[in-house]
């Protein structure tokens, strides 16, 4: 089932968008109040309760502002985290074999591929490689040769290695 958490209202973006939007109101207020007065000491009343706190205001913000950003973006790829690499109590393999959400492993075919410029070899019904043409079969010398590893999602066993040529007869010396 799919949250909706990240469709709710964050309260952080919008104090950010508000002390933004106050922050230009101030400004805009002490440089009018600023630009009708000729004396500098008259000016100063206008900077120190508009124009400073008005500054400090935008560059809080825009502190809110990034802030949030950052949050969302943390709530987002914890969901997606959350998804891709669900934390499932273990199958029936052993403690550490990943399980389906029915239980059942996620792949138990014998026959292993890997794909073309990969750096991992699967198990046939690994999710994957699962419809992927390019998958070709792999054996003991492609592993070893392609410094292949093994896929943590469906951990296929070794690769057999293949059967060794038979050598030819030795010619009989008579």
């Amino acid at each position: 089932m799919r949250t909706n958490r990240l469709r709710t209202a964050h309260p952080v973006p919008w104090a950010g968008w508000a002390a933004l939007a106050a922050g230009a109101v101030l400004c805009v207020v002490g440089w009018y109040g600023v630009s009708g007065e000729r004396y500098a000491e008259r000016q100063l009343p206008y900077l120190a309760s508009c124009t400073i706190p008005g500054a400090a205001l935008i560059v809080a913000g825009a502190v809110l502002l990034a802030h949030g950003r950052d949050t969302l973006a943390a709530a987002r790829v914890e969901e997606l985290y959350g998804l891709l690499v669900a934390a499932e109590p273990a199958g029936a393999d052993g403690p550490g074999r990943p399980t389906g959400s029915t239980g059942s492993p996620v792949a138990v075919g014998d026959e292993l591929l890997a794909v073309p410029g990969g750096t991992l070899w699967h198990r046939a019904d690994c999710p994957l490689v699962a419809g992927r043409t390019e998958a070709v079969a792999v054996d003991a010398n492609l592993v070893a040769g392609a410094g292949l590893g093994p896929c943590p999602i469906c951990e296929p066993p070794a690769p057999a290695e293949p059967p060794a040529p038979a050598e030819p007869p030795a010619p009989a010396d008579g």
